[in-house]
């Protein structure tokens, strides 16, 4: 198949092309930068982050059969745009929404859209989020999201485009950042961490499997559509993720058994109070229509996904 890939040069873009190049699949990647894709690929450098290039056919994207659509602007902890919300929505929902006129031109039958759990909302209402849960976004990247997912379903019916929505909990693997990155490095120094007492449980999915998702997604020859649900299908807890990060990493896990009120309490005085709620709460995505549907499978088991991201934690680090 013909797969074209925006954000092919990300975390999971990296990822993703790398298993449909090993497939047998042409891809074109649609990249800002030139240089950092798999050199399988053929990248295709655009003029700006929102697509609008492109979708006027200034370059020309060519034959395609699927667009994945992975690129964004990202969540970030402290935003200085002026208006948070008005950036998310011109390049998550505008851009979106530019990619996929330039597939639809291109004579694509699906669109394969990369979400996020924030497109539901924070924490969980009481048990794992379903795909059918009505979504209650909260912050400027969650609410462009959701947008985001339903400017492609209403371009998809206008149109007789397959559309396929995923939506990842956090996402871990070699090179990650961020905070996973940030805990790695504090479990491998052998920092305390006052985390024993949360048992709060948390998705996650490594980037092979969530990888391979989207390929299963993009590829499949019958139709699919709508939102599906990708985890590693193992959630742990808090402290249990950190006991298997040290696992992984060949070292002890030094974990503090703080009550989890005193850690809020800490959160109020020093204004970190979204950031505790979200590590002391629980986030679980059911992602069993995956499974149940398209008969797919995580080819990596958590232990394996973490013993891949210590690997190259460590000869990175």
């Amino acid at each position: 198949m013909q797969i074209a890939v925006t954000g092919a040069n990300g975390f999971v873009g990296r990822a993703l092309t790398a298993l449909l190049c090993d497939a047998g699949h042409d891809v074109v990647a649609l990249v800002r930068h030139t240089g950092a894709c798999d050199a399988r690929v053929r990248e295709l450098p655009i003029a700006d982050d929102n697509f609008a290039s492109v979708a006027m056919g200034e370059p020309p994207l060519g034959p395609c059969d699927t667009l994945v659509h992975l690129a964004a602007r990202v969540h970030m902890m402290h935003d200085d745009a002026a208006d948070p919300l008005a950036a998310y929505r011109a390049t998550n929902v505008q851009g979106a929404l530019n990619a996929a006129h330039a597939a639809r031109a291109a004579g694509a039958r699906r669109i394969v859209f990369v979400s996020s759990v924030k497109a539901l909302g924070e924490g969980e209402p009481g048990r794992p989020w379903r795909e059918d849960d009505a979504c209650a976004p909260v912050d400027p990247y969650g609410i462009s999201k959701r947008e985001a997912e339903q400017a492609l379903f209403a371009f998809g019916s206008e149109h007789g485009i397959e559309i396929a929505v995923v939506r990842p909990p956090l996402v871990y693997g070699p090179g990650v950042r961020a905070n996973f990155r940030g805990l790695m490095r504090a479990v491998d120094r052998g920092i305390p961490l006052p985390l024993g007492s949360i048992d709060a449980r948390r998705s996650m999915v490594y980037v092979g499997n969530l990888a391979d998702a989207i390929r299963t997604l993009a590829t499949r020859e019958a139709p699919v559509g709508g939102v599906y649900h990708v985890t590693d299908g193992d959630d742990l807890t808090v402290a249990g993720m950190v006991e298997a990060i040290a696992r992984a990493l060949g070292r002890p896990a030094r974990l503090v058994p703080v009550p989890v009120a005193w850690l809020r309490g800490v959160g109020r005085l020093t204004g970190k109070t979204a950031q505790v709620d979200r590590l002391t709460s629980p986030l679980r995505l059911d992602g069993s229509r995956l499974r149940s549907e398209l008969g797919w499978a995580p080819p990596w088991s958590v232990a394996q996904g973490l013993a891949e991201t210590a690997r190259a934690y460590k000869i990175n680090c």
